[in-house]
């Protein structure tokens, strides 16, 4: 009888941990079934689905401004399989993930980063920005972290790893350190700094997602696995305070956070324009949603996507993160009349639907779970929670002021050379040519001296995200010049933009 008791009040804790709200620090242990475990990981994969598709028509028009209320932002009948049969591109939030998710699955749960880095290049769906610089670095052997380090990586700031996160903290209830972990080891293959620390929150959120439901408790306390001196940490510390100041006026909270931190310094598309593709803006709008949305669903996802600027992937990881709080059977059939048309179509590039999808994450958790020290007794999971812990301290760019956006738009040989004053320098551009098994030779010269001999594949999988960049350069007067080594008639090269940086702000 004694034992019984005793087994009785872990269970009655441990239940009454999950889908509470806590105000106090995680509790040592928590207690939870499997039914409840996997209801959550599927209202997490379901949320990030159904949010990604809710904002897809919305994608970067609203750059620097928000979506007014009058804007109707529609989900007829039959949307997201609109989006599988017509526009499959959209899911790369969900795609990414279970690349990484693949991986686990083949190789378990110490699989190297170097399996994450090839499976992830060698892949044959389109990439953009940070993914797309990796995938190019580890495809000319620079391997993580150094495929994602900003000296290597111009985009190193972007969403891309923040976007990609959800399956850390899908397999790793209560454990956001867990979860850190694993981002230190994926994350950087795309991301440093800023950037990657997107995806480290993201992470942390879902993580603590499983053990409570109070939404400010869980966006304060992931913000614990960011090092406070970070421009990262400050911003989201920033939007919680501002959602403490102005409970009731989210687009209030949105305006005090563009007018702070709505600059862009790393990605060259977006200096010097409203287009923002930096994690540390487009993750205040997921936590914006978040707090603001109160636990309601559509709220939720409306808002993070009215923020604007990368607004399917926002409301994907606010609508995941709440659709974990809320378990699979608890969002509303509004949203998952769409979603179970789907559930046994492979998303695209893949040959994982969200049915497979679950029961891959369920499995990794209950793996994660028994690593972390909890156990699995039957139908009891019981999960060592973790206080959680920031991670180390990066900072991209640092000492870099962009100074000048200067439009060339002229092809190869047709560009003489660049002249430019500063620290710095990144060239957009590209490769076009029938043939995409082509690929361009190009020198490239800074002052007469060969600094970089530069492949450009012709195929979009596989091409070069920009032409060329050089950071931490003494503050000279500089001459760029290329050199086309094997040029032919069916191809060009166009050069685009050229952003300048110095090492102080213009006008100091």
């Amino acid at each position: 009888m004694k034992q019984i008791f005793s087994i009785a009040i872990v269970l009655i804790f441990g239940a009454s941990c999950v889908g509470r709200k806590l105000s106090r620090p995680l509790p040592a242990e928590t207690v939870i079934s499997k039914e409840q475990l996997l209801d959550k990981i599927k209202g997490g994969w379901a949320g990030q689905t159904i949010g990604c598709t809710y904002g897809g028509p919305t994608e970067f028009k609203y750059c620097g401004t928000m979506i007014q209320d009058y804007v109707p932002i529609s989900w007829p009948d039959g949307y997201i399989k609109w989006y599988y049969d017509n526009s499959p591109g959209l899911y790369d939030d969900v795609y990414m993930d279970l690349t990484f998710v693949h991986v686990f699955d083949k190789l378990g749960l110490d699989a190297p980063a170097d399996s994450f880095a090839v499976a992830f290049a060698t892949a044959q769906y389109p990439l953009w920005h940070a993914n797309q610089a990796a995938r190019y670095n580890v495809l000319h052997g620079i391997m993580p972290p150094a495929s994602g380090h900003w000296l290597n990586n111009p985009h190193a700031d972007d969403i891309d790893y923040q976007i990609e996160a959800d399956f850390s903290g899908l397999m790793s209830p209560g454990m956001p350190n867990a979860a850190s972990r694993i981002s230190d080891k994926i994350g950087h293959i795309m991301n440093y700094g800023d950037g990657w620390y997107g995806g480290v929150y993201v992470g942390a959120m879902y993580a603590l997602a499983f053990v409570s439901d109070d939404i400010e408790f869980i966006v304060t306390e992931a913000l614990k696995t960011i090092p406070e001196q970070s421009r990262f940490y400050r911003c989201m510390h920033d939007v919680i305070g501002n959602y403490r100041e102005y409970p009731d006026d989210w687009k209030r909270t949105w305006f005090e956070c563009e007018k702070k931190w709505s600059s862009d310094i790393g990605c060259p598309q977006g200096v010097f324009v409203p287009y923002n593709i930096d994690a540390v803006i487009n993750s205040a709008y997921i936590i914006i949603g978040l707090l603001y949305g109160e636990g309601d669903f559509y709220k939720t996802i409306d808002i993070a996507t009215r923020c604007g600027q990368d607004s399917d992937c926002n409301p994907s990881s606010a609508g995941g993160i709440l659709g974990t709080i809320l378990g699979y059977d608890n969002i509303p059939e509004r949203w998952m009349k769409n979603l179970k048309e789907v559930e046994d179509i492979n998303f695209a590039y893949t040959d994982i639907s969200l049915n497979k999808a679950y029961q891959m994450s369920f499995k990794q958790a209950l793996d994660m779970v028994e690593l972390n020290g909890g156990k699995i007794e039957g139908d009891r999971v019981t999960i060592v929670c973790q206080q959680p812990l920031p991670v180390q301290y990066e900072q991209g760019f640092e000492g870099l002021y962009p100074v000048e956006k200067r439009q060339i738009n002229k092809r190869l040989p047709n560009v003489s050379g660049v002249s430019f004053k500063g620290t710095g320098v990144v060239v957009r551009g590209r490769v076009q040519c029938a043939d995409d098994r082509y690929t361009a030779m190009v020198e490239a010269y800074l002052n007469e001296q060969l600094v970089e001999t530069i492949e450009l594949p012709a195929s979009h999988i596989t091409r070069r995200f920009d032409l060329f960049w050089k950071y931490s350069l003494p503050d000279e007067q500089y001459e760029l010049k290329f050199k086309w080594l094997n040029p032919r008639n069916d191809a060009h090269i166009q050069v685009g933009d050229v952003v300048i940086y110095s090492n102080v702000p213009e006008g100091l």
